[in-house]
C-alpha cells in the first residue's frame, strides 16, 4: 500500500511573488546591472570598514560623502566593468524563458 501523498498548499493570506519585473528582457538585464552594483556596494563598504587610512581628517560628514561616492562607483563599474554576478543572475533567471533571453544567453546555451 502506498499513502497517497497530499499536495502542498501555500498558506493562506500570503501574496504570490511579484514576478511583472521580469516581463522584459531589458527589465531583466536592468535587474541584474543593478544587482550588481548593490553587491559592489556592499564590498566596498567592507573595505571601507576596515579603517587602514588615516583616521586624521575623519567626521561624520567625510564618511556621508564616502558612501555616496562609493554608491556612484558602484553603479559605474556595475555599467561600465562588471564582476559578472549580475550576468549570472541574469542568465539563471531567463534560463527557463526562452522569450527572454538576450543574444548572449542564447548563444552561451548552445
Amino acid at each position: 500500500m502506498s499513502a497517497a501523498i497530499p499536495p502542498v498548499v501555500p498558506p493562506t493570506g500570503l501574496a504570490a511573488p511579484d514576478t511583472s519585473r521580469l516581463g522584459t528582457a531589458q527589465n531583466l538585464d536592468e535587474a541584474g546591472q543593478k544587482f550588481e552594483a548593490v553587491f559592489i556596494g556592499m564590498m566596498l563598504k567592507s573595505m571601507r570598514q576596515a579603517k587602514l587610512g588615516n583616521e586624521l581628517f575623519d567626521s561624520q560628514a567625510i564618511d556621508r560623502f564616502r558612501e555616496m561616492q562609493d554608491g556612484k562607483i558602484a553603479e559605474t563599474m556595475a555599467a561600465h566593468a562588471p564582476l559578472g554576478i549580475g550576468k549570472a543572475m541574469t542568465e539563471f533567471l531567463s534560463r527557463n524563458r526562452p522569450e527572454l533571453q538576450t543574444a548572449s544567453t542564447a548563444e552561451a546555451g548552445q
